[in-house]
């Protein structure tokens, strides 16, 4: 019997004496249908698909099912294992009862045991911008620009909504005659990045913006904070300024500030400022966890950025500290902090679990420039597939805890999933 036969349909052979159909020695065009008897007749069943096929051979249903009845079946297709290689060894099947291959045997079973996807929602791209006109390459980033703020962002953002990214983080390159040592320019209602967001949320109303809240880009000493005369970050005199920052970016249609500064106390101040200033609903995503990183090199690049003088280890973290996650954690917690964020994203996996394993709030990674130009470079010199290695790392970054990932991959990597593609299969 054929045991892919489906039996949706019967007919009773009335008209026979089932011992001499039985004897029946005709084939019904390769095709042997099952007899099952019920009383005092045989029933043969057939499927409207055999049927069809056996009406393609000529012969009418009648004749089939009662030349089925013979009992003549078509040997079934052999059962084969394919052999191995020449000297493979023979051995006994090893006694184990959990073979975890088993569900990794076919890309239909591992995409339906995939634990972790990622999709365009997911994503977060950050954009330079400027106050120019035209749109300039950053050398050591492929595919990036300082976009004009006026066509150039528009034009991005309405590229990247078309594949389904529709929340982006803006950072600004400023010009050195709007830097200070305060850097007053960052709460200018009129600055780049408020007219900016007015733009954007004019044109595209139902994106979500988030906002770089820190001192570098405006800082005459390239530093997040403002900085004493014998070198040190000042940390409160600072945290007054980001409040300003953040309100300014609130009024202008801001949907989520980030304070990436690293400075003592300025989420709960932040959050203070905002909500007396009647904006309860802007969102605060902290920089949590950002370590002093050499990952960082191209992005500074992009905004000329870099510091006067010294580095930013007394504010950002030590790269060799996992605990210390920790008690950034709880303070931006308790402070009031909507979203945490980790900053690089690939090198510090752990520091993302962590924050994942001790946090109820949504976690945020940031693939940074280094990360993405070292993909990008591979990709050039042929060394790995820059999709797949694109793509593999966004996945690694959502396996580890990420709700959200900032990245210059975001439009690229939105691209392929739609077409279809899903990383892990």
């Amino acid at each position: 019997m054929l045991n892919t036969l489906k039996m949706t349909s019967m007919f009773p052979l009335t008209s026979c004496n089932p011992q001499v159909v039985r004897g029946i020695d005709q084939k019904c065009g390769g095709f042997k249908l099952s007899v099952k008897k019920t009383g005092k007749h045989p029933v043969v069943r057939a499927s409207s698909e055999q049927r069809t096929a056996i009406e393609r051979k000529g012969l009418s249903i009648e004749e089939c099912e009662a030349n089925a009845v013979a009992g003549n079946f078509p040997d079934p297709p052999p059962l084969t294992k394919p052999a191995g290689p020449k000297g493979t060894p023979v051995v006994k099947p090893l006694v184990i009862t959990r073979r975890p291959r088993r569900n990794r045997k076919s890309s239909t079973l591992r995409s339906a045991f995939q634990e972790t996807t990622i999709s365009a929602a997911n994503f977060v791209l950050p954009l330079f911008i400027h106050e120019g006109e035209e749109d300039f390459p950053i050398g050591a980033m492929p595919g990036c620009f300082r976009l004009g703020w006026r066509h150039g962002l528009l034009d991005e953002v309405y590229k990247a909504i078309d594949v389904g990214v529709k929340s982006f983080v803006l950072f600004p390159k400023i010009p050195d005659a709007l830097k200070s040592p305060t850097g007053d320019e960052a709460f200018n209602d009129n600055g780049l990045i408020p007219r900016a967001i007015r733009l954007l949320k004019d044109k595209y109303p139902d994106i979500v913006i988030y906002t770089d809240v820190a001192l570098d880009p405006y800082s005459s000493d390239g530093h997040d904070g403002i900085v004493r005369e014998d070198g040190v970050i000042m940390n409160d005199e600072t945290v007054h300024q980001l409040c300003k920052q953040a309100v300014s970016q609130a009024r202008a249609g801001a949907d989520i500030v980030s304070p990436s500064d690293m400075m003592d106390g300025r989420i709960g101040a932040i959050r203070v400022a905002l909500d007396s200033e009647g904006f309860q609903d802007v969102s605060i995503m902290s920089y949590t966890a950002k370590y002093a990183s050499s990952f960082y090199g191209p992005f500074r690049e992009a905004l000329d950025s870099n510091p006067r003088f010294g580095d930013k280890k007394t504010y950002q973290m030590d790269p060799a500290n996992y605990r210390e996650a920790i008690i950034e954690m709880e303070a931006d917690d308790s402070e009031g902090a909507d979203i945490l964020l980790v900053k690089p994203g690939l090198p510090y996996l752990d520091i993302i679990r962590l924050l994942r394993d001790n946090a109820s709030l949504p976690i945020a990674a940031y693939q940074v420039s280094g990360e993405y130009s070292m993909i990008k470079a591979g990709g050039v010199l042929k060394m790995v597939d820059e999709e797949k290695v694109m793509m593999e790392s966004l996945l690694c970054l959502r396996r580890a805890g990420a709700d959200i990932i900032l990245t210059y991959f975001a439009r690229q990597a939105a691209t392929v999933l739609a077409g279809g593609k899903q990383p892990g299969f």
